[in-house]
């Protein structure tokens, strides 16, 4: 899941006009690495939750500018195992299930 949620994370990236070449798992979201300000930010969350079905509360987005894409895509991962096992649906990466945490 975790490979998916990167290539996924990866290709938005791209998307959104920014470089990945060279991008690895630690490099951060934010200053000093992917340079993502707040508004990509919340866009890429946005892409995320539409893909996966996962939510981030609204005080997440200082600490998602703070993780790395490993870190991100690890989270995001996470949640989507964790939804899937608690509506004993497989994750499957479909919007199909929720988490608030």
């Amino acid at each position: 899941m975790r490979a998916e949620v990167r290539a996924f994370v990866v290709e938005q990236l791209a998307d959104m006009n920014y470089d990945v070449e060279g991008l690895d798992d630690d490099t951060t979201l934010g200053p000093a690495g992917v340079d993502l300000e707040s508004l990509a930010l919340a866009d890429l969350s946005v892409r995320v939750e539409d893909r996966y079905g996962v939510t981030f509360a609204d005080d997440e987005s200082e600490q998602l500018a703070l993780m790395t894409v490993g870190e991100f895509t690890t989270m995001v991962a996470n949640r989507v195992t964790q939804a899937a096992a608690a509506t004993g649906t497989a994750a499957t990466g479909t919007a199909a299930t929720s988490d608030k945490a």
